[in-house]
């Protein structure tokens, strides 16, 4: 890493982990430039040499929590049998991780301004590689994709790789899953329901596992 990467790296640090700190203690929500610049030492005017606006740099500080998910994913995926079995594993893992802090999760994968940051999440992780942890390629390609279709889509088509679902069936079996967690992360947020970051991991697991187990059952009969 240059010097110049090496100061870039420490001044965003600087105003990613003041707005951690505000988001830790009063909420996403509560995130502004003043804030934060204030709690790093720095004016307003510095920030913007680092982050095009609040959504970026707000972006940037929820990548903050998924190092968590990041680093705990080879334990998850360790003893896996084949790729579908690795597919489901990493469900179990993002699920446990993203029901933990759903508003971090929903605010990095589905919120409105996600969007509009292109390229955010190589970029963050160009500046810190090290919270991504020691990943194997396929698994790495996946993490660095910034939307969640396309890094479900890369586990999918590992699977496709060994024969073990159709590539017709790729684009169904993602759509539906990302609609089941979607739709139950949502109510969490919104308080329609009260599961524990447990219960709601074994839920959506079981709901993969059965969108699975049809498309299996589906190929199994047409090649028959």
């Amino acid at each position: 890493m240059s010097k110049k990467q090496v100061q870039k790296r420490r001044m965003m640090s600087y105003f990613i982990e003041a707005a951690t700190k505000i988001i830790d203690e009063e909420g996403i929500e509560a995130v502004t430039i003043r804030k934060v610049a204030d709690i790093a030492g720095y004016n307003s005017a510095t920030l913007y040499n680092y982050f095009e606006n609040i959504d970026h740099l707000i972006f940037f500080a929820c990548m903050k929590y998924m190092k968590d998910y990041a680093l705990d994913l080879p334990n998850y995926i360790k003893n896996s049998r084949n790729s579908l079995d690795k597919y489901i594993l990493i469900w179990e893992c993002f699920c446990y991780h993203s029901f933990n802090n759903p508003k971090i999760y929903y605010r990095i994968f589905f919120d409105k301004f996600t969007h509009s940051i292109e390229d955010a999440v190589s970029e963050y992780y160009s500046i810190f590689p090290e919270e991504l942890g020691e990943q194997s390629e396929d698994v790495l390609s996946m993490l660095l994709k910034h939307n969640i279709y396309d890094r479900c889509i890369a586990a999918l088509n590992s699977c496709v790789n060994e024969n073990l679902v159709r590539k017709d069936d790729i684009d169904e079996i993602n759509e539906m899953t990302l609609l089941v967690y979607q739709g139950l992360l949502s109510r969490i947020l919104n308080n329609q329901v009260e599961y524990t970051p447990q219960e709601a991991t074994k839920k959506i697991v079981s709901y993969i596992q059965n969108i699975i187990n049809f498309y299996s059952n589906d190929k199994n009969k047409r090649t028959t």
